[in-house]
């Protein structure tokens, strides 16, 4: 079983934006702070980056430390979806609030995304 995590950071090495990681053939993206505009690109490359290594089929967004997402953040997950579905792979969302929950349901993404309460239990599913 492979099990790597690797912190990214956005500038203030006190403020990371998320932690990345890879376990059973699925990343891992636990959001530590907003996934918005300011974060989006960072967030992206790196998922991008772990995702073309060739051992990544599922990916989990984490929300519990995130309560906001705009637009940016909505293309960060549909990138990641994309680059996923072909080889089989899925995404799925855990620990989100009721503001981003609201942002899924408006934007239509949990049509193909899937929702959990914990990471646990998304990686059961998957």
């Amino acid at each position: 079983m492979e099990n790597n995590k690797e912190e990214l950071k956005n500038g203030n090495e006190e403020q990371s934006n998320a932690i990345f990681e890879v376990t059973d053939h699925c990343l891992i993206i636990k959001l530590t702070s907003e996934l918005d505009h300011h974060c989006a690109l960072k967030i992206r490359e790196k998922s991008d980056s772990l995702i073309a290594k060739g051992n990544i089929k599922n990916i989990i967004f984490d929300f519990k430390e995130a309560n906001f997402m705009d637009s940016s953040g909505i293309g960060v997950i549909m990138g990641r979806y994309k680059k996923v579905i072909f080889t089989g792979g899925k995404v799925a969302v855990t620990n989100v609030n009721e503001t981003v929950d609201r942002i899924f349901r408006i934007s239509g993404l949990y049509k193909i995304i899937e929702k959990y309460e914990t990471i646990k239990d998304a990686k059961k599913a998957l």
